[in-house]
């Protein structure tokens, strides 16, 4: 069976980006526009109930959610990155509290640098190849700072001072920063590259003050929860009214690799797994065998005789999907909408109909399927084309679109 796509130009918003509603915090790979979920919300009409996200990232469905009036809210993410940026931006902080704590920190910081011998004492952090990454003045300065981060008493500013610290991480790191994976620079721009680090840092804050200031705090109140969970979703029965996510398009490893983009961050704020949460997110672990059931069977089949190790890799995938589709359908309530935005993949020059197979798992768990939507792909930040045979110069589009698929639970 397939189920029925209706092209709708009104959710392609054509020259929009994130920051068009909602300037981000901290950048993010393949961040949802929460343009889409405002848009679709409202023609849904859905004005009120608990919302859930079982994949939510840096929290697009919870911006599209408040424009919408929602007070309660739930997100579960497994990247500690991710789920840092979700809180830090839909958590109330007093505003002259960070002003203040801005203040004493940059003076702090000041008086410490005084002697250099400070930085000598303080413990240096475990980073892996921590100088293939970092050249040691980049190393010293990070240090001080995520020191004098550590000494913020109040859990949610110092938790807002580590959102400028991770972008810091990265950008005065010798990583390619126009790219989401870890590539490391060429060595002649290497000579080249000598950031002041503080001053990055203190720039990145205070640009993180005034997003908040005035894109995130007036529209937080004490009546509103936003409550975000760093684990995997686990089902609660007939809880939500509404899902609205927008989860991975493939495995971390050959999609958007969230793990990587996170890496040098999560190792800097203490993760010390941090080099395997690609392989914990959807599709990290390969099964024995392809699938053989549903409409994405012949799929599967047609890259199997190309290639079986990505036929396996593409299954594991969609058992991941398959089966957190199951647990979250539990957890709607009757009459409650499902909302998937989603891209079809091209992997060995098969596309894979994601938006399909999530309308069948939905409707194989007592959902109606209800609308597709397909929209002009045009601002997210992901690849538009790969090289599916690894050949230097041979490419495919891999996502010119998106699909918005709407299902309602009926029993």
């Amino acid at each position: 069976m397939k189920y029925k796509v209706i092209r709708n130009p009104k959710y392609d918003f054509i020259g929009q980006s994130y920051a068009s509603v909602y300037p981000n915090l901290h950048r993010y790979p393949a961040t949802m526009l929460p343009q889409i979920g405002i848009e679709i919300l409202n023609e849904l009409n859905v004005k009120s109930g608990v919302l859930l996200d079982p994949y939510c990232g840096s929290g697009s469905s919870f911006a599209s959610g408040l424009e919408c009036g929602l007070t309660e809210m739930h997100g579960f993410d497994i990247n500690p990155l991710a789920v840092l940026i979700s809180k830090v931006k839909f958590t109330i902080v007093s505003l002259d509290k960070l002003a203040k704590a801005k203040q004493r920190f940059r003076n702090d910081v000041c008086e410490f640098l005084k002697k250099e011998k400070n930085i000598d004492a303080l413990k240096k952090p475990q980073i892996t190849n921590i100088d293939f990454w970092f050249s040691q003045k980049v190393i010293d300065y990070l240090t001080v700072i995520k020191h004098f981060i550590d000494k913020i008493s109040d859990k949610n500013i110092r938790r807002f001072f580590l959102i400028p610290f991770s972008e810091t991480v990265r950008e005065c790191s010798y990583t390619r920063n126009n790219e989401f994976k870890l590539f490391r620079m060429k060595s002649e721009d290497m000579l080249h590259f000598n950031p002041d680090v503080i001053d990055v840092y203190l720039n990145k804050l205070s640009d993180s003050i005034y997003r908040y200031r005035n894109f995130y705090f007036p529209k937080l109140s004490e009546h509103i929860n936003i409550n975000v969970q760093y684990s995997v979703f686990e089902p609660k029965n007939s809880f939500f009214n509404t899902v609205l996510t927008s989860p991975p398009y493939g495995d971390s490893r050959t999609t958007v690799a969230y793990g990587q983009f996170s890496t040098l961050s999560n190792e800097w704020l203490g993760i010390d797994y941090a080099r395997k949460i690609d392989g914990m997110l959807m599709g990290g672990i390969k099964p024995k065998n392809v699938i053989k059931n549903g409409l994405i069977a012949d799929y599967i089949s047609e890259i199997d005789t190309l290639d079986s190790k990505r036929a396996l890799e593409v299954s594991a995938f969609y058992n991941d999907l398959g089966d957190s589709i199951q647990r979250v359908a539990k957890s709607i309530r009757k009459g409650g909408k499902s909302i998937y935005v989603v891209g079809n993949r091209t992997v060995k020059n098969v596309q894979l109909p994601t938006d399909q197979f999530i309308a069948e798992k939905f409707e194989q768990t007592g959902f109606k399927h209800l609308v597709t939507y397909e929209r002009a792909l045009s601002s997210k930040s992901m690849p538009s084309k790969n090289s599916p045979t690894n050949k230097v110069g041979k490419t495919v589009n891999t996502m010119l679109y998106e699909y918005i698929v709407v299902s309602e639970k009926m029993v």
